[in-house]
């Protein structure tokens, strides 16, 4: 499992199941000769992109980042829809470290999309009940909204398997929410209305968890959206501050879906300095 330390706080990214989507989905209205250049993609058009949740420790405080794609959760044709090859082994990666998912006292949800809430969930007795039994989840309160009532779009996204069985341990924020020392929750929006991202700060280092406004290294282009984004031009807006933001500090960017990278430090000429790769194994 692949580390990187930010100052007082370690970040570990841990297993939590691969899908394979449309590129041109992921790539919006970037042209197929551009964007395949910068990620790789299969004989159907898709493009691997991971649902590793990212165990963040900072004092005595075990926080998971997103909570991967689960396990039992899709049928077999929405397997085949969204590429899912591999499920969740989250369980068997936290036994690695000496953990268990009692031991996770905090879940941070950039949003709620399937493929990041799905593993807060799990079957026990053909009853769903919470995978993270002990902690607090956090999420945007326009999210935690939506998730509940979704439109006649973002249905097919939110799910009432994801969200009923842990619906007494949410915890909602507006705007801006220091979640631990050096660890704020930022709602941005634009993929979707409630989405967030992630700072950290610890040490005069710094890393950001831009989510799925920047979903892998080849979304460094602030115009590289996603068609799947419920607001685009927000996607863009939102890219732009915290690039600039985070080039200015020389910050990490760190990363839920990339099969590639764990997280990567750009120049201001957005050149590659330092990087985290994925081990392919």
């Amino acid at each position: 499992m692949e580390q990187l330390t930010i100052g007082e706080i370690t970040l570990t990214w841990l297993n939590g199941g691969v899908t394979n989507l449309d590129g041109g989905a992921m790539f919006g209205v970037v042209p197929k000769p551009l964007w395949s250049k910068k990620y790789p993609h299969n004989e159907k058009n898709q493009i691997e992109l991971r649902t590793d949740p990212i165990l963040v420790k900072v004092g005595t405080k075990n926080m998971l980042i997103e909570s991967g794609i689960g396990n039992g959760k899709l049928t077999d044709k929405q397997k085949r829809n969204f590429g899912v090859l591999e499920e969740s082994s989250i369980d068997q990666s936290l036994a690695e470290l000496g953990l268990s998912t009692s031991d996770i006292d905090l879940v941070l949800m950039t949003h709620l999309h399937f493929d990041h809430a799905c593993g807060l969930t799990k079957w026990d007795n053909e009853k769903l009940v919470p995978t993270f039994e002990n902690a607090i989840i956090y999420a945007s309160d326009v999210e935690w909204e939506e998730m509940k009532n979704p439109n006649i779009r973002s249905k097919a996204t939110y799910w009432k398997e994801n969200w009923e069985a842990i619906e007494h341990q949410v915890k909602t924020f507006s705007g801006q929410f220091e979640v631990a020392e050096g660890i704020t929750m930022v709602h941005t929006g634009g993929h979707s209305d409630g989405h967030s991202i992630i700072l950290f700060e610890s040490q005069e280092e710094a890393a950001i968890h831009m989510a799925d406004i920047m979903p892998t290294h080849a979304h460094q282009n602030v115009l590289w959206v996603l068609a799947y984004d419920d607001y685009p031009m927000k996607s863009i807006e939102q890219k732009q501050k915290w690039m600039e933001k985070g080039l200015e500090k020389e910050a990490w960017y760190v990363f839920y879906h990339d099969a590639y990278y764990r997280a990567i430090k750009w120049s201001q000429s957005g050149e590659i300095i330092d990087s985290l790769k994925r081990d392919q194994k």
